[in-house]
């Protein structure tokens, strides 16, 4: 660093033609100035400057180091001026892990509008069921859906997500509708493997009694986007939070059950490593998705889940 501070300060001699003239512009004494030009030149062991008492001139040496010199300096200006501007406009590669279905669904569809906003981002947007390491794997934000667990990620409630038990028409005309929790057991049901208990599923009544009923079905997927067409199908009930469903819902392809026992309400968050030094590129596309998908998720309007 002591060798690119003497280096500024000898460009700044050749351009000004003076120590003195160096040392104000500075805001140096004109002894610090010429110590450090000298200072160089033993570094260097090449005499760069030929002094006068009324002019300074470049030696061949010096020719060639203040070429270099202004060059590099105008570089380091440059790439200061940048890092500025990341910490003030958004900008730069952006890398996002989301879930699989939402991002088909709901991201996807919205995110060139985010880039249309900011068009000094690069998107990079890796779709993943399971919980990545952001730290260990280089993410700057996630999208994960669920109820959080403590960690040392700052995380952003993005909108609710609310499950809903629902069945095809023709499914439920051929088999009927369960009336109590416990009635689940007679009916195929169509399983989530990606749940830490997928044969299990918990509701809560009216009178806040928790019921957890097993459940059976001959059918299961790790995807709730196949198990929504099961259950279009025909396949039995499925539990499915509401953003697969908001137009099935509304058009009665599939119809809710059991809806006075209500499943565990999740939520669609936005987690980051740390809000300090937040660079602009993060907080834009979180503030997006909070504007894009909140307070109330868009995949719920026109429709609300009867009580």
């Amino acid at each position: 660093m002591q060798n690119l501070t003497d280096i500024a300060i000898f460009v700044k001699v050749v351009e000004l033609s003076s120590f003195t003239a160096a040392a104000e512009a500075l805001d140096m004494s004109q002894p610090v100035v010429s110590k450090a030009v000298t200072r160089l030149e033993e570094k260097l062991g090449a005499r760069l400057l030929n002094r006068t008492t009324r002019r300074l001139s470049l030696t061949e040496a010096g020719s060639e180091l203040y070429g270099r010199s202004v060059r590099a300096l105008a570089e380091i200006e440059n790439a200061e001026l940048e890092v500025a501007r990341f910490q003030t406009e958004p900008r730069g590669l952006l890398r996002v892990s989301a879930p699989m279905s939402f991002s088909i669904l709901h991201l996807g569809p919205t995110i060139q509008s985010f880039l249309t906003r900011f068009p000094g981002v690069t998107l990079e947007l890796s779709l993943d069921d399971r919980q990545v390491d952001l730290v260990e794997e280089g993410f700057d934000v996630a999208v994960r859906i669920g109820r959080l667990q403590d960690s040392n990620l700052i995380a952003r409630k993005i909108s609710p997500c609310r499950q809903v038990l629902c069945a095809s028409p023709a499914y439920l005309a051929e088999r009927g509708e369960p009336e109590q929790p416990e009635d689940l057991l007679e009916h195929r049901c169509i399983l989530y493997s990606l749940l830490s208990a997928p044969r299990e599923w918990r509701l809560t009544g009216p009178d806040g009694e928790l019921h957890t009923v097993p459940i059976n079905g001959s059918m299961q997927s790790n995807n709730g986007l196949v198990n929504r067409a099961a259950a279009l199908a025909g396949g039995g009930i499925v539990l499915l939070p509401t953003f697969y469903l908001g137009e099935q819902l509304r058009s009665g392809a599939l119809r809710p059950v059991l809806c006075k026992f209500k499943p565990q309400e999740l939520a669609v968050y936005a987690v980051y490593p740390e809000r300090r030094n937040l660079m602009p590129k993060v907080r834009s596309f979180v503030d997006f998705l909070a504007t894009t998908f909140g307070p109330e998720p868009p995949w719920e309007q026109g429709w609300t889940l009867p009580e």
